[in-house]
């Protein structure tokens, strides 16, 4: 409503403006009829109407694009008067003395003064587009995104929302920047949701909730991002979640959250910085070196004879020599060497025969030893009777 207001007093102060300054012309001048009067005043609001026409037509409108022209703008403007002192030396010397020529050379000075200026205001302005990035420090406003200056913002992938563990550690506060989701991100896990297939169903109702509990966490700042981010590549906004998430990230230099190998790996080649939730549950995991001893439960047979499977509360496997025969049962283990895979960690143990018997005999020590009730039961048998 404001912008209609706006445009509307925009036409009628033009058109009053452009009246006033023809209607004293009129006055002064008898040659101008009232046919021309009307035609400037009616070219006049056409013009006004075109301004407004093509306001209304660039609706992608980027505070960093405007500023970028005022800056080179000034800038050339600068330029243009300091070199027009150079022109007037040039004319102050170099003038004919016929006064005929030494007017038609200070016009064409003056002309190169105005060629000079639109060559500087181009220069300038041009300049300041292609490299306002890097202005970024001194002139604060020149970007549009506000989260670039400070902590850098992290964008969350679909994937990380549907594993949920990004909840958690919000919860924890070890956050403390910002976090964008895409609308692309939440399209997606709609999508997910309205699926005909259980399973995903399910994994898009999860990341819904999760998302839900992010913004309602109060040591987490989330903000979903509606912006539309065209595709440098493409050249348009239709492309995948992966691609606009990238491209999005380049445009803020934000960090790019998500378990996605594929989204990874093409993160990494153009230049995005990803973190990996998986990446940093194995860094916390923790160390085991060889010699020391765990207790675990053996669940399933090894490939070779004898040997059993087990795994940590975390889910590292833990492959036990000997442990074929304890199936089932906890057992303590004595860690002889780790291997770090791509799929994880591998723990190589045996079982440990001397504390194995300690545990057994100090079970059949307890077993046998009589309770205080018994005690007492064979001590006065009427009584127990």
């Amino acid at each position: 409503m404001i912008l209609v207001l706006l445009r509307g007093a925009f036409i009628v102060l033009t058109a009053a403006v452009i009246t006033l300054y023809v209607n004293t012309e009129f006055q002064e001048s008898t040659r101008l009829a009232y046919g021309p009067m009307a035609g400037i005043i009616a070219s006049a609001v056409l013009l006004a109407a075109l301004v407004i026409a093509a306001d209304v037509a660039t609706r992608d409108k980027k505070l960093s694009a405007i500023s970028g022209v005022f800056l080179g703008l000034l800038a050339g403007l600068l330029s243009a008067y300091a070199l027009s002192f150079v022109i007037d030396l040039v004319g102050v010397y170099g003038a004919p003395n016929d006064p005929v020529l030494r007017d038609a050379f200070l016009n064409l000075l003056r002309g190169v003064k105005v060629i000079i200026g639109l060559i500087t205001c181009y220069l300038g302005i041009s300049l300041v587009l292609q490299t306002k990035d890097d202005f970024r420090f001194v002139i604060p406003y020149v970007e549009f995104a506000k989260e670039i200056r400070g902590n850098r913002p992290t964008l969350l992938d679909t994937s990380v929302l549907i594993d949920g563990r990004v909840l958690d550690l919000a919860r924890t506060g070890f956050f403390q920047n910002a976090m964008l989701v895409h609308h692309s991100v939440l399209d997606e896990l709609q999508a997910l949701a309205d699926s005909g297939n259980a399973l995903k169903r399910g994994r898009g109702r999860r990341g819904l909730d999760i998302l839900k509990g992010l913004q309602e966490c109060d040591r987490v700042q989330v903000r979903i991002d509606d912006s539309d981010t065209p595709l440098i590549t493409g050249g348009g906004g239709g492309g995948g979640v992966d691609s606009q998430l990238i491209e999005l990230a380049a445009r803020l230099r934000a960090r790019v959250m998500t378990n996605d190998f594929n989204l990874n790996k093409v993160a990494t080649l153009r230049g995005v910085d990803v973190l990996n939730l998986n990446d940093m549950a194995k860094a916390l995991k923790p160390v085991i070196l060889p010699g020391e001893r765990l207790d675990v439960e053996p669940v399933k047979p090894g490939e070779s004879d004898g040997q059993g499977v087990g795994f940590l509360d975390d889910g590292t496997m833990v492959v036990i020599e000997g442990g074929r025969e304890h199936l089932r049962k906890e057992v303590p283990v004595i860690v002889t060497s780790t291997i770090q895979t791509s799929a994880g960690r591998m723990i190589f143990g045996s079982v440990d025969s001397d504390a194995l018997r300690r545990r057994r005999r100090r079970t059949r020590s307890r077993r046998r030893e009589p309770s205080p009730d018994d005690t007492a039961i064979e001590d006065h048998p009427r009584q127990g009777r």
